[in-house]
């Protein structure tokens, strides 16, 4: 008979407590939710690519009656986690009735500029749109950048941004073809340091050749500095600086033209003018004074007429040339090189 009690008096508890529960659930489901709170992951740069108001939007749009029975979680937290700003999301109800959501949003690494658009990329390598609410700071790249080359751009990216040195002269990266270019904010040469490997080698030669020769130059007298290559750092003069410029200034000006409709161009030089040698004036020579017992003695002597010499033909072609020169001056003279 005592265990046939015990039995019955186990039954009626567990009943009652049952009934308990579903009563005490039911008041709970009928009740209003009382709050919603929104918990946005922190970092050392703020994100505020996700906006609470618009999380918040959603709760009443998956909860109308804004009972907590009401709450469709798993379909608010898989909503949520389709947007392409949040990296993950938790929805989870608290028993005082408070609707808690943990969202951890998308961190960029760098913006990329490809082919025509910008869009964000985390260090997953996962492509995420442009924020009309926010811009985060971060490094711009540039050019037709593989998906798969996404991870090792952003490591290249983190090391930049650790390195003191290299956060100071690089701000952009652009591809052009194959071969990658760190753009810097020192004068207007880029760094051409082809693809991604060997990236510490590359970054710390170019630290050298900066403090070793480019401290005691003008930037701007170059176009690009090449690190690409093993033990070789090759730079690109710029056409348009003036110490650059004053290289070519005694060069010869040449003209490229095309004559009586040959397929060749014909080179033509800077047009000289020829210059007339003048015939350089006579001297007279004095003829030193007899003395007067000589002139005596000559008085006496008859004089001796002298013939003149007629002048020979080389004078006269000499003469005709130089009528010749003289009625070209006005002439101009062409050299062709072909």
């Amino acid at each position: 008979m005592k265990n046939k009690w015990r039995i019955l008096k186990i039954l009626v508890t567990v009943v009652l407590f049952g009934f308990l529960l579903s009563f005490s659930l039911k008041r709970f489901n009928n009740a209003k939710m009382e709050n919603v709170s929104i918990n946005m992951n922190q970092t050392k740069t703020p994100v505020y690519f996700v906006d609470e108001k618009d999380i918040k939007d959603l709760v009443k749009q998956y909860n109308p009656t804004k009972k907590i029975g009401d709450v469709k979680i798993p379909e608010l937290e898989k909503r949520i986690n389709e947007i392409p700003f949040v990296d993950s999301a938790n929805v989870y109800m608290n028993l005082n009735g408070n609707l808690n959501v943990d969202i951890k949003q998308r961190i960029p690494v760098f913006r990329l500029n490809k082919n025509g658009k910008d869009f964000y990329v985390d260090e997953k390598g996962v492509e995420f749109p442009i924020s009309s609410n926010f811009s985060y700071p971060c490094m711009l790249v540039m050019g037709d950048v593989d998906a798969s080359e996404y991870q090792e751009l952003g490591k290249l990216i983190e090391k930049i941004d650790k390195d003191d040195f290299s956060k100071k002269y690089f701000i952009g990266i652009k591809k052009e073809k194959d071969n990658y270019n760190l753009l810097t904010s020192d004068g207007n040469y880029k760094v051409e340091i082809g693809d991604l490997e060997n990236i510490d080698f590359k970054v710390k030669g170019f630290k050298t050749f900066v403090e070793k020769y480019l401290v005691y130059q003008n930037p701007n007298k170059y176009k690009k500095i090449s690190v690409k290559y093993n033990n070789q750092i090759v730079t690109t003069l710029n056409p348009y600086f003036k110490e650059n410029d004053s290289i070519l200034r005694n060069a010869p000006k040449i003209e490229l033209k095309l004559e009586n409709g040959s397929q060749k161009p014909e080179m033509k030089k800077t047009e000289t003018k020829k210059t007339e040698s003048k015939p350089e004036p006579k001297k007279e020579i004095k003829k030193a004074e007899p003395k007067k017992s000589e002139v005596k003695k000559e008085s006496s002597k008859p004089k001796k007429v002298e013939k003149k010499s007629e002048p020979k033909k080389s004078t006269e072609k000499k003469k005709e040339t130089s009528s010749k020169s003289s009625s070209d001056k006005k002439k101009k003279a062409k050299v062709v090189v072909e």
